[in-house]
């Protein structure tokens, strides 16, 4: 089960318009192991992120406009959840990487206004449940619009494999 009341990390802060080719470009694709290529995440325009992620510990991501615009390229949640990223939060999403990151269990909350009140480094902590999100670095708080209760359940079992695993389990559906 996935936390998903207080996700609590450093915040790396990104800009507008970080696609799925930003996230994780092509040519780091070769090998189909999100081990391998989230080495390389954000490493379009900012090549040093993976390393800081390991350095950091908890880390969340922070984007601008349109975060995960571009291709429906599934890789790019796992590279940033593989990465060891703790969670996104965004003013906007894409649509279908907003249900690609729900599918892979990796927490995100779309919250407009967030990049006027965090900071490079600041300390977060967000609520999914609540759409809180306070800066212990600053102080300030927002509330965002919480995730919809099918689709943070499904974030609280992991993702949609874990989620229809258990599904499976309880219904006797595995014989």
């Amino acid at each position: 089960m996935i936390d998903v009341t207080e996700i609590k990390g450093k915040a790396m802060v990104f800009g507008d318009g970080m696609n799925t080719d930003i996230i994780i470009p092509s040519q780091y694709l070769e090998d189909s192991d999100p081990r391998v290529y989230s080495k390389y995440v954000m490493a379009a325009v900012r090549p040093t992120t993976f390393d800081e992620v390991q350095e950091w510990g908890d880390t969340i991501f922070v984007g601008g406009n349109d975060f995960g615009s571009g291709s429906s390229r599934e890789q790019a949640p796992d590279a940033i959840k593989y990465a060891g990223v703790k969670a996104v939060v965004a003013e906007s999403f894409a649509s279908i990487f907003f249900r690609n990151c729900i599918n892979v269990g990796l927490p995100l909350l779309e919250a407009p206004g967030i990049k006027s009140m965090v900071g490079e480094g600041d300390e977060i902590i967000v609520n999914l449940e609540t759409g809180l999100i306070q800066n212990l670095s600053n102080g300030k708080e927002m509330t965002a619009k919480p995730i919809e209760d099918f689709l943070l359940n499904k974030l609280k079992k992991g993702g949609l494999i874990p989620e229809l695993q258990e599904y499976v389990k309880a219904n006797n559906l595995d014989q």
